[in-house]
Formats: structure tokens, sequence, C-alpha cells
């Protein structure tokens, strides 16, 4: 039987926050229903198929912090995770959603292969999910940013709390935004 890791990442985009990257594999015989881009789906929704999902699959979650991101750079970072899952995770092949393997070996991609593939459908939830999960609970911290809302992405909201408050621990300061220039 051919076993397939599907791998996804979320919060590769946000300016504050984690970047979660996921593997799943699924145990014979799962069949999940209401897999899909966990983009397309409700919250609610989705926080009930990663319960059905730790269930029904062996995976694996990175989670990358912001100062790490800041340190090494997204690439960098997303090299590693994909290797580290890779390790983590014995498949006979592996697909990653993109269009890029971060130059890592014996790694296909597909785009959009999160609303094609169940196991790369799983693994989106996976990360979303747990990047989600991190950020809300990074809101509780600094209520002042508004993070349960924007997810840690540069919204309007997100840049005027920025320059009313500065940057906080979670901030990627190595993301540049033209907004921002003059804050450190």
């Amino acid at each position: 039987m051919h076993t397939l890791c599907g791998i996804d990442e979320a919060g590769r985009g946000p300016i504050a926050g984690d970047l979660v990257v996921a593997g799943s594999i699924f145990y014979p015989d799962t069949n999940i229903i209401g897999l899909n881009d966990s983009k397309k789906i409700s919250e609610k929704k989705r926080y009930k198929l990663f319960d059905e999902i730790l269930e029904n699959t062996i995976n694996y979650i990175v989670v990358i912090k912001p100062d790490e991101l800041d340190k090494f750079g997204i690439s960098k970072c997303m090299t590693k995770a994909l290797e580290e899952i890779k390790i983590k995770l014995s498949a006979d092949s592996y697909l990653f959603d993109g269009n890029t393997t971060f130059g890592v070996s014996g790694l296909d991609t597909m785009v959009k292969a999160d609303g094609k593939v169940a196991q790369v459908s799983a693994a989106s939830i996976l990360a979303k999910v747990t990047h989600d999960r991190n950020i809300i609970r990074d809101a509780e911290l600094y209520p002042e940013y508004g993070f349960e809302k924007h997810k840690g992405y540069g919204t309007a909201l997100h840049v005027e709390m920025i320059k009313e408050h500065g940057y906080c621990p979670i901030h990627r300061r190595s993301f540049k935004l033209k907004a921002l220039n003059d804050k450190k």
C-alpha cells in the first residue's frame, strides 16, 4: 500500500505570530468527511475536523516562532520544517501544497493541493488551527493588537495598533511594510 504524506503550512504571510507546517498520513481506510482547503471551511468546522484528523492520521506539526523567522528567514525556516516532517513521518511520497520544495529533495508539489488531495487538506487544517489557536493565545498576552481579529496579518487595524503601541515580542521585525518604515 502506497503511503502519502500531505504537507501544508499556515502563517507564512502574517507580520506576527508563528509559522506552522504540518504533515499528515492517513491510517488505512481513513475517510474524513468535509476535508478541504482550511481557508474554504468555517472556523467551527475546522476545529471539529482538527480533532477528527488527529484521531485518524499519523501527523507531525512544526511550530516556528517569530524570532526564529527573523533570525533565519522564511525560506530557511520552511526548508527546516519540511525536512523535519520528512524525518518524523515515514511515507512513500510527500506532497506539499504550492509550487516550491524550498530545496528539499524527495518532495512533490501541487498548486492548490490543499483543496484537491485529502492528506494535504488534513495537513492544511492541522496547520491553520494550530496557528490560529497560538495567535489567539498570544492575543490574551497582547490585547491591544487585536490578534484574535486579524490573526497577525498586516491589516489596516493591525498597522494602526503597531503605530500606536510599537512592536511586541510576537511581531516579525524582518517583515517590512511600507506603512511602517519608521517603526522598529
